[in-house]
């Protein structure tokens, strides 16, 4: 399914090389499982082959999926707008959908903790899910587009370059 030197995606904890395929003995019986080490924090995770697509090891998007990702951002009509849901309810919400392993869910919660940021300050529980999508979707978006991840970042930056600019007081 996956080879060695691939890169693929972990849900809530991005993209990782897959560095070999080690067997160990799990009561009683073999068990095979990739070491996948994770790029942006160093940390080896150890999937077992047989439940890979269940705990959602997936591949790297494709070019094509990454750039309609990042046209997506750009397109505020679904933005509904802070509505006065309280912010606890929303990082519940977040979080689920971070950790769904979907780049276009992750890009959901950028766009919506961007959006919403720009209008209110954000919770501290929000700002580390901002930091945590952020870094989920541009390594991602950068290892398919074959791009830097800064120059990712600093596009999706240029996209809310209206609600990033700091307030000015009136």
């Amino acid at each position: 399914m996956f080879s060695i030197d691939e890169l693929v995606v972990y849900p809530a904890q991005g993209v990782g090389r897959v560095e070999r395929v080690e067997s160990q003995t799990v009561g009683g019986q073999p068990v095979d499982f990739y070491i996948v080490r994770i790029i942006a924090n160093n940390v080896t995770l150890m999937v077992p082959v047989k439940n890979a697509r269940n705990v959602g090891l997936r591949h790297v998007c494709p070019a094509e999926e990454a750039s309609a990702i990042m046209e997506s951002l750009a397109d505020r009509s679904t933005f509904t707008g802070y509505t006065g849901q309280n912010w606890n309810r929303r990082y519940r919400e977040y979080s689920e959908k971070l950790k769904s392993g979907n780049l276009a869910d992750v890009a959901y919660v950028l766009k919506e903790l961007l959006l919403i940021g720009g209008g209110k300050e954000l919770s501290f529980g929000e700002r580390r899910l901002l930091e945590q999508a952020t870094g989920l979707l541009t390594l991602e978006v950068a290892h398919a587009l074959g791009q830097d991840q800064e120059d990712v970042k600093n596009r999706i930056n240029d996209l809310f370059e209206d609600v990033l600019k700091p307030k000015t007081p009136e």
